[in-house]
């Protein structure tokens, strides 16, 4: 159920009978057709390991179902919208950055110690994302949001990528990530607290940054 982006803040999705997706609550600003939305608390397929993940981070965020038949548009907050497809893999992203996404896809919930060890608990509290992420699995679309733009930075064998922790969105692919102390670049910079370090991503897939350190 691919996404047509509308323009950078705004995305339309096609609903077809049999066929579900789930988005953020208050995040339909119209749609045309025979469609429903109903209050979907459970977070999905994530089961309850999902749902005790979310609630220890602190990262319950209320998902509806959308099912029927017709066009919906999906926006929120006048936050840019970035829309990613899965072709098999996971996209590691926090759960409020998720707008809409099929329902096909698989959720669930990792603890980010699982990556990287302590630093991987580290880089929770540094981001302030806690110390959970929601993965989606699968293949499907994934429609994200992000302050000021998004690029996407493709991760190589041999070639890792290098991001400001305040400024990451999400990843996808076989990557793996660590928290490292950026010396002098906290200095070099100029900014703040954030900058004393660095979040490296190896293995391959891509990893999508914001223009901007804010969270949502």
């Amino acid at each position: 159920m691919p996404f047509r982006e509308v323009n950078s803040k705004m995305v339309e999705a096609t609903i077809h009978p049999g066929q579900k997706m789930f988005s953020q609550r208050g995040a339909m600003l119209a749609y045309r057709g025979e469609v429903t939305f109903t209050p979907n608390t459970a977070g999905g397929q994530g089961g309850v390991m999902s749902m005790i993940g979310r609630r220890v981070a602190d990262e319950a965020t209320p998902l509806m179902t959308v099912e029927g038949s017709g066009t919906v548009m999906f926006g929120h907050g006048g936050h840019h919208i970035q829309v990613i497809a899965l072709t098999g893999d996971t996209l590691y992203v926090e759960a409020d950055r998720l707008l809409a996404f099929d329902g096909t896809l698989q959720q669930g919930t990792m603890f980010m110690g699982s990556q990287g060890g302590v630093m991987g608990m580290v880089r929770g509290q540094v981001t302030g994302q806690g110390l959970f992420t929601t993965t989606l699995k699968g293949h499907g679309s994934v429609a994200v949001m992000a302050h000021g733009g998004v690029i996407e930075l493709p991760v190589t064998p041999g070639r890792p990528v290098h991001v400001d922790p305040q400024a990451y969105v999400a990843h996808h692919g076989d990557v793996r990530n660590k928290l490292s102390t950026a010396l002098g670049w906290r200095d070099m910079v100029g900014r703040g607290s954030g900058e004393a370090f660095q979040l490296e991503l190896s293995g391959s897939g891509a990893v999508y940054v914001q223009a901007s350190e804010e969270k949502l």
